[in-house]
């Protein structure tokens, strides 16, 4: 076994590494850019070396910097975690070259199956099921027009070195063919290097399933059992369980035995998954195969109770597999949701922000259990703009899918974060949703659930304001100083006391009344309805509250003026406003065109002096490796553009001027 590791990445796969290298008393080396100096996978690794400035081209991409680093430090191996460098051939091989053990393929096996055309022809050979579609060389855009119209409509635009929902398009008629073409070509030379395309029939309400595949250099392959990864946004995943809901032990050993076959025709050494596209029917078509370990592999742990990475360690130090496929067993189910920075209801545009507040559901720290927590950050991190946006992900296991599912609900109605927006509440109505529950499951899931996925309201304004007064009253209770004299809490010989409280919620602004009654007992007035109110709290943040005739719990965080509200129901976020202070200020201007978060500008689709109709797509941004169209909000003429095609632009930033 390996004395030291360099690990090759950041974020929580990198803590990931770390964690089983540390339990097998391997040193390790973390590689960090400038953004990521305090970094959390900085502090969980043995030694550290900065490798470059805060963008990935810059840092983490920089395969001959982390050679170098891995030369220096006397690392025997380098894990490159997902993402990154982990399915470049070409640092594999310079790791090869250098006599750095390489943890995962081989360099052919990346090749092979890294570009997506030629893993089909090679699968095609294999015979492993294709879906139709086109995969030659051929680059025209004519061509492949010609290719889309052959296959029928609607079909899937896919980039061949790519991978995460990048560079792929669905085009569902001729018409939108071109600019779907150029769009994904665009995004495919960005994040790969390579504009290469394939095309294949757009199969109709298609399940997502991928197998676990290990192979060791002694020639053995097994297969771990699948994963349904069906529920997806922009063709990336939400959430993902094993095993699949509804797979029988027949088509399981099909599709197992057919990503062996797979796995096997490129000399596969190391972790893989292989990813297959699933009719409802139970018909199945080789997708593509990831040559790495995947971001969802927890889920695989929890039913098998195996820790992958170990079992990458083993085989890259030469080891025989841990298990035979005979001996593989699975218990239970598990289910992992990918928490992220971004809001749902904005199309899923990536949020960042300091995490003011993170805190988790109770949790176990590795493999089976009712609760994991993957994550890379801590309290008081920043999500910046130059890495993905996932923050942590949250798995939680069960004796079957029911308990996995209410473990779920309850893990995701325990997770606390405060500072910037994110995909909590949209996870938790999503696993609730009629369709995830009752597990009829396809990649459209999402928009056939659309409307109870979409614009729910959170906390109701009762609870949201009665949990910010009991906060605040948890607080001067705890600060007042211990005389009668100092005492805040309304006290009256005779009659009641009123205090207002003036609230800003969903942009709207609410007086908020409570009444102390000289005989005891509150009264909280909230939009002009009179409550029975009282409290219990625990500190500044844990409350019980009785609203007549209800009893509710919640948490409140205070963030200067701003609010957190957590319940059992939702979450909500208050503005306590003090008005005096706030008496000045002016409105603030709206109708601007403005960068809706930090990004780089890749196109302007107007110029100057254009006339444009309301959503016509008028600038195109790239943020955390996707690429997001701001449309015109209304119709008028371009006056001016206010910035150059590569300019790095803020969050709001004003990127053009639309005159009516």
């Amino acid at each position: 076994m390996f004395k030291k590791i360099l690990i090759a990445n950041r974020g929580e796969i990198a803590c990931r590494v770390a964690a089983t290298a540390k339990r097998l008393g391997i040193q390790t080396v973390a590689v960090y850019s400038e953004a990521d100096a305090d970094a959390r996978h900085v502090k969980a690794c043995d030694e550290a070396i900065l490798i470059g400035g805060p963008a990935p081209r810059d840092s983490y991409l920089q395969w001959e910097r982390i050679l170098a680093a891995a030369k220096a430090t006397g690392a025997e191996a380098v894990h490159p975690g997902y993402g990154f460098l982990s399915e470049n051939e070409a640092f594999a091989q310079a790791c090869a070259d250098a006599g750095v053990v390489f943890i995962g393929p081989p360099p052919s096996a990346i090749l092979a199956m890294g570009l997506k055309a030629e893993s089909k022809r090679l699968m095609e050979a294999a015979q492993v099921p294709l879906v139709p579609g086109y995969h030659g060389a051929g680059q025209d855009p004519a061509l492949l027009k010609r290719e889309a119209d052959r296959i029928g409509y609607p079909v899937l635009i896919k980039a061949s070195a790519g991978g995460g929902g990048k560079g792929m398009r669905a085009v569902h008629n001729a018409d939108e063919f071109d600019a779907a073409l150029a769009s994904c070509k665009r995004e495919a030379i960005n994040s790969f290097g390579d504009d290469a395309v394939l095309i294949e029939r757009y199969v109709q309400r298609p399940r997502h399933i991928e197998i676990q595949v290990f192979g060791d250099s002694h020639g053995d392959c097994v297969y771990l059992f699948e994963r349904d990864c069906s529920v997806q946004r922009r063709h990336q995943k939400v959430l993902e369980e094993a095993p699949a809901p509804g797979m029988t032990p027949e088509r399981r050993a099909q599709m197992g035995e057919a990503a062996v076959a797979a796995a096997k025709a490129v000399g596969y050494v190391g972790a893989g998954t292989v990813e297959f596209i699933a009719e409802q029917d139970g018909r199945f078509y080789f997708m593509e195969m990831n040559t790495r370990l995947q971001v969802e592999h927890p889920v695989t742990e929890a039913i098998t109770g195996q820790d992958l990475v170990e079992w990458q360690l083993r085989v890259a130090a030469g080891e025989s597999l841990p298990l035979k496929q005979s001996e593989l067993r699975m218990q239970g189910h598990a289910i992992e949701a990918r928490i992220c920075a971004e809001n749902p209801d904005g199309g899923f545009l990536p949020a960042t922000g300091t995490l003011d507040v993170a805190r988790w559901p109770a949790h176990v720290a590795f493999q089976r259990g009712d609760v994991r927590i993957d994550a890379g950050v801590r309290e008081g991190d920043a999500i910046s703009p130059y890495y993905d946006s996932m923050i942590a992900k949250l798995i939680v296991w069960g004796e079957d899918r029911a308990q996995a599912l209410a473990r779920l609900d309850a893990a995701l109605r325990d997770t606390h974060i405060v500072g910037l927006q994110t995909n909590v509440a949209f996870l938790r109505r999503c696993a609730a949703t009629a369709s995830f529950a009752g597990a009829d499951l396809d990649t459209g899931l999402i928009e056939r659930e659309k409307t109870v996925l979409f614009d729910q309201p959170g906390l109701p304004l009762r609870v949201g304001a009665a949990a910010v007064v009991a906060h605040t009253l948890a607080v001067e209770g705890m600060t007042q100083d211990r005389d009668p004299w100092s005492a805040r809490d309304g006290f009256r010989l005779f009659g009641s006391a009123m205090r207002r409280f003036d609230l800003e919620a969903g942009g709207s602004h609410h007086e908020v009344l409570l009444s102390r009654h000289h005989r005891g007992g509150m009264t909280l007035t909230v939009q002009g309805e009179a409550i029975e109110f009282a409290v219990q709290s625990a500190d500044a943040e844990t409350h019980e509250l009785f609203l007549g005739s209800e009893r509710l719990r919640v948490k409140t965080y205070a963030r200067g003026e701003r609010v957190a509200v957590f319940g059992a129901n939702g979450s909500a976020v208050l503005t306590e406003v003090d008005v005096i202070a706030h008496a000045g200020d002016a409105p603030g201007e709206g109708g601007r065109l403005t960068a809706p978060m930090p990004g780089k500008l890749i196109a302007f689709l107007a110029q100057a002096g254009d006339s444009v109709t309301k959503g016509q797509p008028l600038a195109v941004m790239e943020a955390m490796k996707m690429e997001h169209t701001i449309s015109s909000p209304r119709d008028g003429t371009v006056a001016e553009l206010l910035f150059a095609v590569g300019d790095q632009v803020g969050d709001g930033a004003e990127l053009l001027k639309l005159e009516a």
